[in-house]
């Protein structure tokens, strides 16, 4: 009787075991995961990567120029989902994004803009500009890489070789265009100059020389990518990219 006794207390705590594991497995925690997807590349040819699976957009597995789509899928509280942009001419991976239960909120739009030698976590629209107006707009993605400041956005004055104010930008910052300022066209050949100012202030936003940026301009937009740079030892500031080239 005995052992009759002790095998059925064998088998309910197996039993037990059993659909404790079961409902461990079907009792995680989920949720939909919605990431909607905008991006430009050019010239290189990128695929994005779900988990290691290529994402297909209309058919291709790899694009260029106007990249948009909309991944959907199931998020389990605890696990990592992985995004990934690749070159998909080299294989390399261009940037990553680890997707979670706790931050979806964070990738419900994601916005990218590849260019040669930069990668833009942004949206970019090349704005209106009426015939015979230049239009000037910047974003400083790399902001405090050299120079060392602790800022999240600089103001800018853009003025002409004289001096003459053209424009007034409060707030350059790291991850997105200002709004567009426009002028009168003035000169085919002539640069413009941008300083660089802690913002409220006329200081320079990092060191005590005046930061100062050169630019080209030309009619329409003009939608410059300023980036800090090292040359001969000391931090410069440039604005050699122009993403309304690409647009």
């Amino acid at each position: 009787m005995n052992k009759i006794f002790a095998l059925l207390l064998l088998l309910t705590v197996l039993f037990s075991c059993t659909d404790s594991n079961t409902m461990e497995l079907y009792d995680k925690v989920q949720k939909p995961g919605e990431v909607n997807i905008k991006g430009f590349s050019k010239p290189d040819v990128l695929q994005l990567r779900f988990n290691g699976q290529p994402v297909a957009i209309d058919g291709k597995t790899s694009y260029t120029n106007k990249i948009e789509t909309q991944l959907q899928f199931v998020l389990d509280q605890g696990e990592t989902n992985k995004l990934s942009v690749y070159n998909n001419e080299t294989g390399t991976e261009i940037a990553k994004y680890n997707i979670t239960y706790d931050n979806i909120n964070d990738y419900k739009n994601l916005y990218f803009f590849n260019l040669p030698g930069i990668y833009l976590q942004t949206y970019a629209v090349k704005p209106q500009v009426n015939l015979g107006k230049v239009g000037f707009e910047f974003i400083f993605p790399n902001l405090g890489e050299f120079s060392g400041t602790s800022l999240v956005n600089v103001k800018g004055i853009l003025k002409r070789e004289n001096g003459v104010v053209l424009a007034e930008f409060d707030n350059i910052g790291k991850d997105s265009f200002t709004a567009v300022k426009v002028y009168s066209f003035f000169s085919s050949t002539a640069p413009v100059y941008l300083e660089l100012y802690k913002p409220g202030t006329t200081e320079p936003y990092a060191g005590s020389k005046m930061v100062q940026v050169k630019l080209k301009q030309h009619t329409g937009a003009n939608m410059i990518v300023l980036q800090e740079k090292m040359e001969n030892g000391e931090w410069v500031v440039k604005g050699d990219i122009d993403v309304s080239e690409y647009l």
